[in-house]
């Protein structure tokens, strides 16, 4: 088969989930209903950041970052994946432009990335939190929390773009099928007909140091935490923690997990390594707001001011002139 240059290839064709068009409908409205609820569930998350005083903290601040990071990245590859679905009716492929293609492998890896950053930074603001409490206040200051989210967005731009640069340099071949429901990085370097040892260089050494320093970051804080809390064993602490712990590394075994298989330890690419995809690119974002928010007080009591909020202010769009009379008597 005759290689055809980079310049030449106007489009990509993606041959999305493997499933049985009888079946397609019902999928359809699976990830539809997951990917609004992401949306749903992350913008809900970043409003009520924004909206209560109380919960502009540290903490708070990642997770609004987190939401929009998981947001977005769900938001890369979810409607492709159901333009898809639903053009898979009349064809089995679906096309996606060259710049299309390219586009949506950059945004995928630096949200993908701020991710996985933003995690480490979740991890070591508990640390800070829960064995040195005395001097979070100092240490976790508004100028290094935003020192930490700048570097985050900073270094995950700069390795979408490398990875972006490199492949753009490549050649493709005649097949331009991508096995996958979205441009993954190593969908396409299996089309290139030249020579990938450096992306592939690239990819186990800049991709595995970062992976793997941010999981040392997040293990080595919360063993860290373990350590502080089991030299006061108490039952209430150590539900508290296992609780909140517990949550945040079944995320992050479910994140880090599939993303080791997909890229370290797949020899091809066949439909576990699809469901390992789909694992983190919709249903991850999708348990964050829940996991990390939706059980919390903090969140809880945000939530119910925010209707009672709701409620007034339609109690007074229905009733104008009581609610005039209310607050002339509440003034005089």
């Amino acid at each position: 088969m005759r290689p055809e240059n980079q310049s030449s290839v106007s489009e990509f064709l993606l041959l999305g989930l493997p499933i049985r068009p009888g079946q397609q409908g019902v999928f359809f409205s699976l990830f539809l209903g997951m990917y609004l609820t992401t949306v749903l569930g992350n913008l809900l998350i970043i409003l009520l950041i924004r909206l209560d005083s109380r919960l502009h903290t540290p903490m708070y601040f990642f997770l609004s970052h987190l939401a929009f990071s998981d947001m977005s990245l769900s938001s890369v590859t979810v409607p492709k994946m159901l333009m898809n679905m639903h053009t898979r009716q009349q064809s089995i492929s679906y096309s996606i432009s060259y710049v299309g293609c390219i586009s949506q492998l950059y945004f995928f890896v630096l949200f993908a990335g701020l991710d996985n950053f933003l995690l480490a930074v979740m991890a070591y603001d508990r640390y800070v939190a829960i064995c040195h409490p005395l001097h979070y206040a100092t240490i976790m200051r508004k100028g290094l929390c935003t020192l930490l989210v700048a570097g985050a967005w900073v270094v995950s731009s700069g390795s979408a773009l490398l990875h972006t640069l490199l492949l753009v340099r490549l050649s493709f071949c005649a097949n331009i099928t991508i096995t996958h429901f979205f441009c993954d990085l190593t969908a396409l370097l299996k089309l290139s007909c030249s020579d990938i040892s450096l992306n592939m260089l690239v990819i186990f050494l800049e991709g595995g140091f970062i992976y793997l320093l941010s999981l040392g970051t997040i293990l080595g804080s919360y063993i860290r935490i373990g350590t502080i809390i089991l030299k006061v064993p108490s039952t209430k602490r150590l539900l508290k923690a296992f609780s909140t712990c517990g949550s945040h590394l079944f995320v992050v075994s479910l994140y880090y997990g599939t993303l080791a298989g997909i890229y370290f330890f797949s020899s091809s690419w066949d439909s576990k390594d699809i469901i390992a995809s789909v694992m983190y690119t919709v249903v991850t974002p999708m348990l964050n707001p829940f996991i990390y928010s939706l059980r919390n007080r903090d969140i809880k009591q945000a939530l119910e001011m925010c209707d009672r909020r709701f409620n007034f202010f339609k109690w007074q769009s229905q009733n104008p002139l009581t609610a005039v009379r209310s607050t002339v008597r509440y003034v005089s």
